[in-house]
């Protein structure tokens, strides 16, 4: 009996997954994004008289059975005009991307590569539901630019990005037990907590937190400079759990730099398997948003 009760549970949780769900009113809105939590939403807003509305109806489709972790919507923004003016949508069609209730980004036009492009940047891995394990927040790895990331002292062989996703292999210092780790953000965000994943000896200890530095500090600097926040850490703090940081200092964070002053057991040798930043992004306004859907059928405004 429990098997075929757990059975079932899976079945009602997943039978709907790979399909675009049509919403009705504000409400409706509302309530799924809500019940997505950390899972990506794509939204598309469109309308029966669009042409490119209906050629990509079919892509949207497609996407919805490719990507079935995330939430796929459909707004015709006849029936639902109170929800396209909220969410600012005066020309279709328009896709908006959403996390945690948060809009984290928009497209706008019948682009079939640029969508799925979108959707592949902040899908995430498949621990990434609810993986954070905080809620309301999310791992903010999706609005990580990796190219204007830097890790000093880091190893050739075993470099910062590696420690980006779990199971993606590790950091590992170089000349000595010293780094300082700069993570650069696509837009800004807030950063609730960081998650360490790392041996009991040879993980990071004592670490200095700096915010919105113009470059990466050198270890002279990190040393004297005031930091927003120091941690040492413990070994039990080591396993991927989420370790709290003053949260009412990391509102607006467009870069992070970590300066990791010694490891667990003092070795010449720092290690770092998984790094995770926990947090949301920052829902700008952009006051054109905010136009009313107007002009006659078929415009593209």
């Amino acid at each position: 009996m429990p098997v075929i009760l757990k059975t079932c549970k899976y079945y009602r949780n997943n039978r709907k997954m790979g399909s675009v769900k049509p919403i009705t009113d504000e409400t409706h809105f509302a309530t799924e994004l809500s019940n997505a939590s950390g899972r990506l939403v794509v939204v598309d807003f469109t309308a029966t008289w669009c042409g490119p509305c209906q050629r990509m109806a079919p892509v949207f489709q497609q996407m919805a059975t490719k990507y079935p972790r995330a939430v796929f919507l459909k707004v015709d923004v006849d029936q639902c005009q109170e929800t396209a003016a909220a969410q600012g949508v005066s020309a279709m069609p328009t896709f908006i991307f959403y996390r945690n209730k948060t809009k984290i980004d928009r497209l706008q036009g019948a682009d079939p590569t640029a969508l799925e492009s979108k959707i592949t940047q902040y899908y995430g891995s498949e621990d990434t539901e609810d993986a954070e394990g905080v809620s309301g927040h999310m791992d903010l790895q999706p609005f990580i630019t990796k190219a204007e990331c830097e890790c000093l002292n880091e190893s050739d062989d075993h470099t910062f990005e590696h420690c980006l996703t779990s199971g993606g292999g590790y950091l590992q210092s170089d000349c000595d037990e010293q780094l300082i780790i700069s993570v650069a953000f696509n837009q800004a965000v807030k950063i609730h907590s960081l998650k360490f994943k790392a041996p009991a000896d040879k993980g990071p200890k004592y670490i200095r937190i700096f915010i919105n530095q113009p470059r990466t500090l050198d270890f002279d600097l990190a040393n004297s400079y005031t930091s927003v926040q120091d941690l040492e850490l413990t070994p039990q703090d080591l396993e991927d759990n989420p370790t709290n940081l003053r949260y009412v200092k990391f509102q607006n964070v467009q870069n992070i730099q970590l300066f990791i002053k010694d490891n667990q057991s003092g070795g010449e040798v720092t290690q770092i398997d998984h790094l995770a930043f926990i947090g949301s992004p920052i829902c700008t306004t952009n006051m054109g948003d905010f136009k009313r859907v107007a002009g006659k059928k078929g415009e593209s405004h």
